[in-house]
């Protein structure tokens, strides 16, 4: 009974954490689809000042965005030629991975109070 009740947990933290996003998995996409080269070896540097810093940011908040480039120039997705086609074709879990890596990197947003 031990036992089952071990497997059991396991299983439920290794689906709780395909479902909330994996970083190793996220990193290998951000690797694979070169997110550093616009938004910054460190995600923190962007090439350009209108680029946002990724590192740190919200999961939540990165997997809206993603997903509303995603859905690309409707009335709840956003237009960018560059985002929309990088996120095609991502599907939910690739998004949710991709977000779970990115927060888990040390940012430097500030919020102001």
């Amino acid at each position: 009974m031990k036992k089952l009740i071990t497997a059991l947990a396991l299983a439920a933290l290794s689906l709780s954490a395909s479902a909330g996003g994996n970083v190793d998995a996220g990193k290998a996409l951000a690797e694979k689809y070169s997110c550093a080269a616009c938004h910054g070896k460190d995600f923190n540097s962007p090439i350009d000042p209108s680029y946002p810093k990724l590192a740190g940011q919200h999961k939540n908040y990165l997997e809206h965005a993603l997903t509303a480039y995603k859905r690309g120039d409707t009335p709840n997705g956003r237009s960018n030629a560059i985002m929309t086609g990088q996120v095609k074709p991502l599907s939910n879990q690739d998004i949710k991975d991709l977000a779970a890596y990115l927060h888990s990197l040390p940012g430097t947003l500030v919020v102001h109070r």
